[in-house]
C-alpha cells in the first residue's frame, strides 16, 4: 500500500485515481521491461536489453521508468542493472518530479541509495511537487519535496547522514518555505521527530549565529519552534526548551535554570509565540501555556503589569460610559410647539437645534462630557484599526480567545458616537436612534473585561459561542416557523371586522405578535369578546406545541450543551484570555511603562539574548516511580507479543472493571493495596509509550 501511494501524485493529471492504477498495473503486466524490474528478474532484463526489443526508457501509465519501478519494489539487483545498462535514467523524473531516490529513500533501502548516490543521483534540485506530496487535509502524510526531508519523515539516520555527506542542502525549502525541520515539527510520530531534528541541526555550521538553521521562518513567517507551538506539539516544544535552558545550580531537590525567551517573548516579537498560540485553532495548543517556561512568563507579566494596567482600563471605561450616559440622559431637548397630526402620536419633546443646545451652564458641562465621549471613540478607532490591519479581519474578529465578538461591538460604538456627532452638529433629526445603539453597545463591552477574572473569563466565552453558535441556528428554524404562523393567524383574520382583531389586524403587526407568542412574553391576544374562527385554535395549539414545547426546549438543551463543554476547558481558557490580554496591554502600552521581563544574558555571559530565571524543586518519588515503571517494561514487552487469542483473555482480566469488596483484615488490605500499585504501574507505563490506558477508568482505593 505504500509502495502505491508515491505513485498517486499524477492527481494533477487529467486521469482519475482509479483508471490510472488500473492503467499503471495493465502497462506493467503487458511491458516485459517494467514486469522484470517488478520481479528483479536480471536474466530476463539482460535478455531485453542485448535483444533491443524493447525500448529502456519507456513510462508507466504514471509516467515511472522501469528504474522507478524497481526502486518502488525494492528490486536493487534490477535497478543496478538497468543503471549500468542506461546510467541517465538515475536522474528521470516521474510525471510530478519524484525520482528513484525518492523512492528508495522511503522504503528505506540503504542498499539502493547507495547505489544511486554513487552513479550520480541528483539530491539538492530533485523536488516531488505532486498534489499527493503536499500538505493538505485530503493527504495523509506530509513529506516536503527534497530527497532528505523523505529519508528524515521516514526515521533512517543512516540515510540521513549518508544523504548529507554526500551535498544535500539542510537549508532547502519547499514550496510552503518548510526546511526540513518545520517538517519534523509536522510528523505525527514525534520521538523520532526530535531525534531527526537533533541529527540535522549537528550539520548546521552555524548554530548559534543569525543564520542558524533553527531560526529560518517558512512563508507564513514561523520558524519550527513557532510552528510547533501553532501545531501544538507539545513534545516538540518540550524537547526544544530542554536545548535551549542553562542550569544555574542546584542544592538538594532545589534546581534554578536559566530559559532562553528567543520568539517566546513577546516584547520584541512582531509575530508573538504568545499570541500565535492562543490565536491558533488547535485545542492541543493551549496546553503549552501550562508548560515551562511559558506558564512562568506569562504569571509574572500578568501580575506584574497585565493585571494592574486591566483593572485600571476597566475602572476608566467605566467612568467613561457613565460620562456618556449622562449626556445621552441630559440631551438637549424642548417643548413641541405644532400640533398633533395623529391620535396615536405622543411626542411631547423635540431635539433643540445646535443654536439653542449649548446655553447655559449645564449645557456647557455636558459639552465637556460630549467631547470626552467623542475624543475616547476617536482613541478606540485609532488603537483598534492598525491591529485590523496587521492580523486581518478575519482572524481579528473571528476569534474569540482575542475577543473578536467584542471588537466588533467597540468599534461599531465609535461609529454610532461620530455618526451621533455629526446629526448633532447638522441639526438633523433622528439622534436618538444611533445614540441608543452606543448606549447598549458600550455597556454591553463592558463584559469584555470579565476576562480579568478567572471566576468570569470563561462565561463571556460561553455567552459568545451560544449567540453565535446555538442561538444563531436557533434563529434560522425561528424565523422560518415564525413567518408561517404568522401568515397562517393573518389570513385566518383577514375576513373579520379589523376593529376586533385584537392584535392581528395587519401582517406586520401579526409578524411582531406572532415573534411575542413564540418566546412566551404574552398570551394568545385574539379578542375573546367576539366569536373567533375555529381554524384559530387549531393553528394556535399547534404553534404552541411546537413553539413554546419543542423549539424552546430546545434552545435550552443546545445551550446546555455547550456550557457543558466550555466548563471542561474553563481553565485552558482562562489562561488563553489571560496571554491575549497581556500581549494586547504590551502592545498598547509604551515601553517605558512596561519594562522586559527576564535576566539580560551578559549578567552570565550568555550573551544579549535575554533569560527567565525559574526554580524548580524535583520531587524523589517522581523518580522513583520511574524506576518502579522502568522494572516492568520487559514484562509488559513480552505480554505485547502474545498472540492474539492470548493477548484478549488478559486484556479482559487486565481492564476488568469489577471493584473487591470492602474488607478491614490485613490480607485484604494488602491485596487491595497491591492491586492499587498495579494499576498505577500500567496507567504510568502506558502514558509513557502514548498508549490508550483503560486502566484510566479504573478507581484506586488504596495505594
Amino acid at each position: 500500500m505504500v509502495h502505491y501511494l508515491f505513485f498517486r501524485e499524477i492527481f494533477e493529471s487529467s486521469y482519475s485515481l482509479k483508471k490510472c492504477s488500473v492503467d499503471r498495473h495493465h502497462v506493467i503486466c503487458e511491458s516485459p521491461l517494467l514486469q522484470a524490474a517488478k520481479e528483479n528478474n536480471i536474466p530476463a532484463i539482460r535478455k531485453l536489453l542485448i535483444d533491443g526489443t524493447c525500448d529502456i526508457y519507456q513510462r508507466g501509465a504514471t509516467g515511472e521508468t522501469a528504474l522507478h519501478v524497481a526502486a518502488l519494489y525494492n528490486s536493487v539487483e534490477a535497478a543496478v542493472a538497468l543503471m549500468e545498462a542506461a546510467p541517465e535514467l538515475v536522474l528521470f523524473l516521474c510525471f510530478t518530479g519524484q525520482t528513484a531516490l525518492h523512492i528508495a529513500a522511503v522504503n528505506q533501502n540503504i542498499a539502493l541509495v547507495k547505489a544511486l548516490l554513487k552513479r550520480g543521483a541528483n539530491i539538492c534540485t530533485a523536488q516531488a511537487t505532486g498534489h499527493f506530496f503536499r500538505r493538505s487535509s485530503q493527504n495523509l502524510l506530509y513529506f516536503g519535496e527534497h530527497v532528505l526531508s523523505f529519508a528524515a519523515c521516514v526515521g533512517n539516520e543512516e540515510i540521513v547522514q549518508l544523504l548529507i555527506e554526500n551535498g544535500a542542502d539542510i537549508r532547502a525549502q519547499d514550496y510552503l518555505g518548510n526546511t526540513v525541520l518545520h517538517i519534523l515539527v509536522l510528523q505525527p510520530n514525534k520521538t523520532f521527530a526530535c531525534h531527526m531534528y537533533s541529527l540535522i541541526l549537528s550539520y548546521d555550521r552555524n548554530k548559534e549565529g543569525p543564520g542558524s538553521l533553527e531560526l529560518i521562518p517558512n512563508n507564513e513567517g514561523l520558524t519550527p519552534f513557532k510552528l510547533a507551538g501553532v501545531e501544538g506539539n507539545t513534545v516538540m516544544f518540550q524537547y526544544l526548551m530542554q536545548k535551549r535552558k542553562h542550569n544555574l545550580w542546584s542544592f538538594g531537590p532545589l534546581t534554578t535554570v536559566l530559559y532562553d525567551l528567543t520568539e517566546i517573548d513577546s516584547w520584541a516579537e512582531d509575530q508573538s509565540f504568545l499570541e500565535l498560540i492562543v490565536s491558533t485553532k488547535k485545542r492541543e495548543a493551549r496546553q503549552i501555556l501550562d508548560l515551562t517556561p511559558v506558564k512562568e512568563l506569562v504569571s509574572l507579566k500578568w501580575n506584574m503589569y497585565g493585571r494592574p494596567y486591566f483593572c485600571f482600563l476597566a475602572l476608566f471605561y467605566v467612568l467613561y460610559m457613565v460620562c456618556f450616559t449622562m449626556c445621552c440622559v441630559y440631551r438637549p431637548l424642548k417643548a413641541r410647539t405644532g400640533n398633533k397630526t395623529s391620535s396615536r402620536d405622543n411626542t411631547i419633546y423635540v431635539q433643540k437645534m445646535l443654536q439653542e443646545s449649548y446655553i447655559t451652564y449645564e449645557d456647557e458641562l455636558r459639552l465637556v462630557g460630549e467631547l470626552i465621549t467623542v475624543i475616547g471613540a476617536v482613541v478606540i478607532l485609532i488603537l483598534e484599526i492598525p491591529d485590523i490591519l496587521r492580523v486581518g479581519a478575519a482572524k481579528y474578529f473571528g476569534q474569540t480567545i482575542l475577543g473578536g465578538p467584542f471588537h466588533i461591538i467597540v468599534i461599531t460604538y465609535a461609529c454610532m458616537i461620530l455618526v451621533t456627532m455629526v446629526m448633532r452638529l447638522t441639526s438633523t433629526t433622528g439622534e436618538v436612534v444611533p445614540m441608543s445603539f452606543a448606549l447598549v453597545l458600550g455597556w454591553c463591552n463592558v463584559m469584555y473585561f470579565a476576562r480579568g477574572f478567572q471566576m468570569l473569563g470563561p462565561f463571556t466565552i460561553m455567552i459568545q459561542k451560544m449567540i453565535f453558535g446555538d442561538l444563531m441556528r436557533f434563529c434560522w428554524l425561528m424565523a422560518v416557523v415564525i413567518l408561517g404562523f404568522a401568515s397562517a393567524f393573518y389570513i385566518i383574520f383577514q375576513t373579520e371586522n379589523p376593529e376586533n382583531l385584537g392584535q392581528f389586524y395587519n401582517y406586520p403587526m401579526s409578524l411582531f405578535t406572532t415573534f411575542e407568542l413564540f418566546l412566551t412574553i404574552i398570551d394568545g391576544p385574539a379578542n375573546y369578546d367576539v366569536d373567533l374562527p375555529f381554524m384559530y385554535s387549531v393553528v394556535y395549539f399547534s404553534f404552541a406545541v411546537i413553539a413554546t414545547l419543542l423549539m424552546l426546549n430546545l434552545l435550552i438543551a443546545m445551550m446546555g450543551d455547550t456550557h457543558w463543554r466550555v466548563a471542561h476547558e474553563r481553565d485552558e481558557l482562562w489562561r488563553a484570555q489571560v496571554v491575549a490580554t497581556t500581549v494586547m496591554l504590551e502592545r498598547k502600552l509604551p515601553r517605558c511603562l512596561w519594562p522586559r521581563s527576564g535576566i539580560c544574558g551578559r549578567e552570565y555571559g550568555l550573551g544579549d539574548r535575554w533569560y527567565l530565571r525559574v526554580e524548580d524543586r524535583v520531587d524523589p518519588n517522581k523518580h522513583k516511580m520511574m524506576r518502579y515503571t522502568e522494572a516492568f517494561k520487559a514484562h509488559d514487552r513480552d505480554n505485547c507479543d502474545k498472540g492474539p487469542e492470548k493477548l484478549e483473555i488478559d486484556s479482559n482480566i487486565l481492564y476488568k472493571k469489577e471493584l473487591p469488596a470492602l474488607s478491614l483484615s490485613r490480607n485484604t488490605s494488602r491485596m487491595n493495596s497491591h492491586s492499587g500499585w498495579e494499576i498505577l504501574r500500567r496507567n504510568t507505563f502506558h502514558s509513557i509509550h502514548g498508549e490508550v490506558n483503560h486502566a484510566m477508568e479504573e478507581e484506586v482505593y488504596d495505594v
